[in-house]
């Protein structure tokens, strides 16, 4: 560790001294790393520290790496920055957060210290989803919707999710080759969702591996915000949703999903006093909900052809978009 991380993390939370306990993920492409640190006389016993120092050679899992990607990722993490300096304090426990308890920048170094979520009683993460982490998961979405709706995404992605047709021209590019038909009606699909009069902040990257539960999995938080901006909020719900079921579960039970996420949402907008036509509101959202599948699924097909996650349900989805749109529907 570098005496300038110490020296953050340090002034951060007033301990005397601190120890590494474990790495709990390095970030893409090797950008840096996520740590949990011990602290020594401190009021807290713990904190989480994300930090993003650029690496001299960058290799992408996937081949990926071009100076586009390497500009969006750095975007990304002066999203992140603005979200938790000016944004995350306005979650409530609906919509658990983790408390961010210092930020620094210099250069292209990122550091965020982070209250551990583990500490705090979300140490549980899922792989496989019960129905009862699914639920906790679509009414963080919906409150978190509520939360910011119809606000301006100040310092944020104007269009948020790390896989808007604006900031993924090469793997469109794909699509040409491996499904022109997708291709096509790729700009009018973005140009739909973005003209839904009901725009919230979307997280972005809402998939289950960045969901925080508690014991019982009845309580939620969420993490990584480095694509948070404005959208529909279906886009959240269909990632969240095809993150966690396989084809067959997606056709049983995408519906009362989708029925649960709204019943949610109209009571979180209540509670926070929106005002908005929360009927039209689930009427628009609704027939968003193939549109959002479909645009999800032209960055999968573009980016990983033969990806898990490109499957029958999807494929119908984005047939159905498809043939609406060339009708003129």
């Amino acid at each position: 560790m570098d005496g300038y991380l110490k020296s953050v993390i340090l002034s951060a939370t007033g301990a005397t001294e601190l120890v590494t306990l474990g790495e709990i993920q390095s970030l893409w492409s090797g950008y840096g790393s996520i740590v949990r640190y011990g602290l020594n006389d401190a009021s807290i016993q713990s904190v989480v520290v994300k930090h993003v120092s650029l690496p001299e050679t960058v290799a992408h899992p996937r081949g990926w790496h071009t100076d586009l990607s390497h500009q969006r990722k750095l975007k990304s993490y002066e999203v992140e920055t603005a979200w938790y300096r000016d944004w995350s304090e306005r979650c409530s426990e609906a919509c658990r957060v983790p408390k961010c308890l210092a930020l620094e920048s210099l250069g292209d170094e990122w550091i965020i210290v982070m209250e551990d979520l583990d500490a705090s009683g979300f140490a549980l993460r899922h792989t496989v989803a019960s129905r009862t982490a699914l639920e906790a998961g679509l009414s963080w979405l919906a409150h978190f919707h509520a939360t910011f709706m119809g606000v301006e995404p100040r310092g944020l992605w104007d269009s948020g999710t790390y896989w808007h047709l604006e900031t993924r021209p090469d793997e469109l590019a794909i699509l040409a080759h491996e499904d022109p038909e997708l291709k096509d009606v790729a700009a009018l699909i973005d140009q739909k969702l973005s003209a839904s009069p009901y725009q919230t902040l979307v997280h972005g990257d809402a998939k289950l591996a960045n969901f925080c539960f508690s014991n019982d999995s009845n309580a939620v938080a969420a993490v990584d915000f480095q694509y948070i901006g404005r959208g529909c909020g279906m886009k959240d719900v269909v990632y969240f949703i095809g993150s966690c079921l396989g084809e067959t579960e997606c056709e049983r039970h995408a519906a009362e999903l989708l029925d649960f996420y709204f019943m949610t949402l109209h009571s979180a907008l209540a509670l926070r006093g929106v005002a908005v036509d929360t009927d039209a509101l689930e009427c628009d959202w609704r027939a968003m909900y193939p549109l959002a599948w479909t645009d999800f699924h032209r960055f999968l097909k573009g980016w990983s052809p033969g990806h898990w996650k490109i499957n029958g349900y999807s494929e119908r989805l984005a047939r159905q978009v498809i043939a609406s749109i060339q009708e003129g529907v």
